[in-house]
C-alpha cells in the first residue's frame, strides 16, 4: 500500500484528537508534513512514526515473595 498523504482533518481522525492538535503538532514542526498549495498534507508514515516515538512501553515490577497481613 503507498503512503497516503491524510488532511488534517483526516490525521485527526486516525489519532482520534482534535484538528486543532494536528495544527499545534504542525505549526510546531513535531510531525513531518508537505505543504500542496495552501493545504497541509501529513503522510500515514509520519504519524505511525510519532505514535511510535512516543509509545511508552510499561515497567516490570518484580513483585517480593512477601505478602502483607490483611
Amino acid at each position: 500500500m503507498a503512503d497516503r498523504l491524510l488532511s488534517v482533518a483526516e490525521a485527526a481522525e486516525r489519532l482520534g484528537v482534535g484538528e486543532r492538535f494536528i495544527r499545534r503538532l504542525v505549526s510546531e514542526r513535531r510531525v513531518r508534513y508537505v505543504k500542496v498549495g495552501k493545504h497541509v498534507r501529513i503522510h500515514s508514515t509520519a504519524l505511525d512514526a510519532y505514535v511510535e516515538a512516543r509509545t511508552v512501553e510499561p515497567v516490570r515490577t518484580r513483585r517480593s515473595g512477601f505478602r502483607t497481613a490483611a
